[in-house]
């Protein structure tokens, strides 16, 4: 329990929070139809609206097709929701700067150094599952601080009522709770375990999210069965998770650090600072669990938000202190767009380290070029064998390409077997011509009668990615009906 009381607070700091907001919007809006759709952003496209899928809940699709239908089939149209959630996110960045006494210059630091930070300036730019969970996640930690370091336990039913929306983009935001009910065991305040307003809000959580817990408890929790296949199949992820963390906001590392410290050593805070134990909790998950480096972002956000507020106290001490901060904030803005954004043109990507950095850059590569070249092979077969054909992706990048840029070409049908897509097939038995893209040859030639390659993918600007060089190959005469065949080429990835 503490003394502040909103009243007590700072006022929000509109005039930088709004610099911030048309700043960044400004970068999105320049820089979305530079490349061109993210692999993601082409299979969310792709989806049917479903209460669940095998690989994720059904928020982020939804949002694509809800933007779609608002403002048309378009690139920059796509990912407005995740601009939308990026502005959300400082938003809610800066009322938990705020909540901690952090006047003016700690919530400008917070906006100036959150709007271009790293992984996070990535999540605004493409609509991905992470645009959305961060912004839950931003979203039930300012609720959950308002609980603890106010003292005032109803809102733990904002914090319940989030969490079921969040049910819906990803399962993830069950592994902050479980973080931070290990850190509240640890460290206190353990008397809001007993609280009702608490147990109302995990009520509150599961009757919001119930019908994709439904959905996948009817389909046997395939998203387990997805999330056994990636710690499977990322062995290199663990590694990356410790590796990564100083890299999240990249220069703004000592910022978010001095948050946690600052919860750890302020007896004010001391109702918080369940909030700093909950970080290495967390990031214990999901080593143990195989996640991915950037799940702990929302987490990173958070403590940020705090950690602005140590750092302005300091930026007070001295000038060039102040000037420091405001280099570091442009060095990290400049760096994060370049690695973040597609900044450069197409043709020089190739040339820079970007790719490697950054795997979303070309992933945002050669997909019209790709799906020319397909449709080239398709054009290439005597009519009769084209009235007959599908194409079969490796994919659902390369599968929600020829969705989007295949009728231009004419091109049939699309199948793939990879995660959710595998619900759209097989092939009608009327099938008996294959265009494959990606695939092996050597892995499927004994399930057709022939098998030859046809072209090579070349996005033609030196970008290497997942598609690059790969084998467009024509396949006839299917040696079983295409049930029988089609559980040759499902894959979860």
């Amino acid at each position: 329990m503490t003394d502040r009381t909103p009243q007590a607070l700072p006022r929000v700091a509109r005039l930088p929070l709004a610099v911030a907001v048309v700043v960044l919007t400004a970068a999105y809006a320049a820089t979305a139809s530079q490349y061109d759709y993210h692999r993601d952003e082409l299979y969310f496209r792709m989806l049917d609206p479903a209460w669940g899928y095998v690989d994720q809940p059904p928020l982020t699709p939804l949002l694509a097709h809800a933007s779609i239908a608002v403002f048309g089939d378009t690139l920059w149209a796509l990912r407005i929701p995740a601009m939308l959630c990026m502005v959300g996110i400082l938003w809610l960045a800066v009322l938990i700067t705020r909540e901690f006494g952090g006047g003016r210059r700690a919530q400008a630091v917070c906006a100036g150094g959150l709007a271009f930070a790293g992984v996070l300036l990535f999540a605004g730019h493409v609509l991905a599952t992470v645009s959305v969970d961060v912004l839950v996640w931003t979203a039930v930690l300012l609720f959950v601080v308002r609980a603890l370091h106010r003292g005032e336990p109803r809102w733990w039913l904002a914090a319940g009522a989030v969490t079921g929306v969040g049910l819906y983009n990803k399962h993830l935001v069950v592994l902050l709770l479980i973080s931070l009910a290990v850190a509240i065991l640890a460290v206190g305040p353990r008397s809001v375990l007993r609280s009702g307003w608490l147990w109302a809000g995990v009520g509150l959580a599961l009757v919001i999210g119930s019908p994709n817990l439904i959905y996948q408890a009817l389909n046997d929790w395939p998203q387990l069965e997805m999330a056994s296949a990636i710690a499977e199949t990322e062995a290199s992820a663990k590694v990356e998770v410790l590796l990564f963390q100083p890299l999240l906001l990249t220069l703004m590392t000592p910022i978010w650090i001095a948050g946690i410290v600052a919860l750890l050593r302020r007896p004010q805070w001391r109702a918080a600072r369940a909030l700093a134990v909950a970080y290495p909790v967390l990031l214990v998950i999901v080593l143990v669990a195989g996640g991915q480096m950037y799940y702990p972002m929302g987490l990173v956000v958070a403590l940020f938000a705090i950690g602005c507020v140590p750092t302005a106290e300091w930026m007070r001490r001295a000038r060039w202190r102040n000037w420091t901060v405001i280099a570091a904030v442009a060095v990290n803005s400049a760096v994060s767009a370049v690695i973040a954004l597609p900044l450069l043109p197409v043709g020089e990507l190739g040339e820079t380290p970007l790719p490697d950095i950054n795997s979303s850059l070309p992933d945002q590569i050669g997909w019209q070029t790709y799906v020319e070249q397909i449709g080239e092979v398709y054009r290439s077969l005597p009519e009769a064998e084209a009235a007959s054909a599908v194409v079969l992706t490796s994919n659902y990048g390369e599968a929600g390409a020829v969705d989007r840029y295949g009728d231009e070409w004419g091109l049939p049908e699309v199948y793939s077997g990879q995660n959710h897509l595998r619900h759209y097939g097989p092939p009608e038995e009327s099938a008996t011509v294959v265009i494959t893209v990606g695939i092996p040859l050597q892995r499927i030639e004994g399930l057709f009668e022939s098998c030859e390659a046809a072209a090579t993918l070349d996005n033609g600007v030196g970008v290497d990615n997942e598609e690059q060089g790969r084998t467009v190959g024509v396949c006839r005469g299917p040696l079983e009906s295409w049930n029988d065949l089609w559980p040759h080429f499902l894959h979860y990835d």
